[in-house]
């Protein structure tokens, strides 16, 4: 835990990511195209569905993202709150725009593919409506980060509502099991082999998946890396004023 903890140290944390960041962008960008190629071009359509299905390659693994993030700015809000490091909330600030877009992607590519399934685009169902309050609460996050001045503040109150905004998180992920009730389906991958889509879908689906998990990575690297910078900025700017 010792050595963990040396990456709230901004200098060492900008070094190990500068190195980490090409090779995680590499695999996203590999990773995407092949899922998103193989998926599209060389899987069957569905018996019921037919090549709607194959939206899949994009609806799921951003509602993943969409809710790993937020618990991602969780345990960064965390351990702000526990232990001060201003990486940890330069990291959850970093976040939740991509998660807002990932969430965003979530909500369009699931009107999409309900529509011709329910025939609606849109249906007060458990699921999707707890993923559209967490979709306000990352703009709320957000809008709070840039309403307000002082960093340490700011990173202070957003984290507050990071963890009443993670009671959403846990429902968007969990609303099927909590509620038999609904249009939406159950999980597409489970820890339970039955209730996994067919192989021709499942494995480019891993593929795709993993692609957005290291988009995800790539993207927080660069935008935390940015953070960092416009904060030293900021620090030499208030340095020259008051000199």
């Amino acid at each position: 835990m010792a050595s963990l903890w040396e990456y709230a140290n901004p200098r060492k944390f900008m070094g190990t990511s500068g190195a980490l960041l090409p090779w995680v962008s590499y695999g996203a960008g590999a990773c995407l195209v092949v899922g998103l190629f193989w998926g599209f071009f060389f899987t069957p359509d569905d018996y019921r569905q037919g090549s709607t299905v194959k939206i899949i390659y994009l609806h799921v693994p951003a509602a993943l993202m969409a809710i790993n993030a937020w618990f991602m700015m969780l345990v960064a809000s965390l351990i702000w709150i526990v232990r001060r490091h201003h990486v940890s909330a330069l990291a959850a600030k970093a976040a939740a725009p991509i998660g807002a877009v990932m969430t965003v992607i979530a909500l369009l590519t699931g009107a999409i593919w309900g529509q011709p399934m329910w025939g609606t685009w849109w249906a007060w169902d458990p699921r999707l409506t707890s993923f559209l309050i967490l979709f306000l609460f990352y703009l709320g996050y957000i809008a709070l980060w840039s309403a307000i001045e002082n960093d340490d503040t700011a990173a202070d109150l957003t984290s507050v509502l990071c963890l009443v905004g993670s009671v959403f998180a846990v429902l968007s992920r969990y609303a099927v099991n909590f509620w038999n009730q609904g249009l939406h389906q159950g999980a597409s991958l489970s820890l339970d082999k039955e209730e996994n889509v067919a192989d021709v879908f499942y494995l480019p689906l891993l593929v795709c998946i993993a692609g957005f998990v290291l988009l995800f990575l790539a993207l927080v690297l660069l935008r935390t890396r940015t953070e960092i910078r416009a904060r030293r900025t900021r620090a030499l700017l208030a340095r020259e004023r008051m000199a």
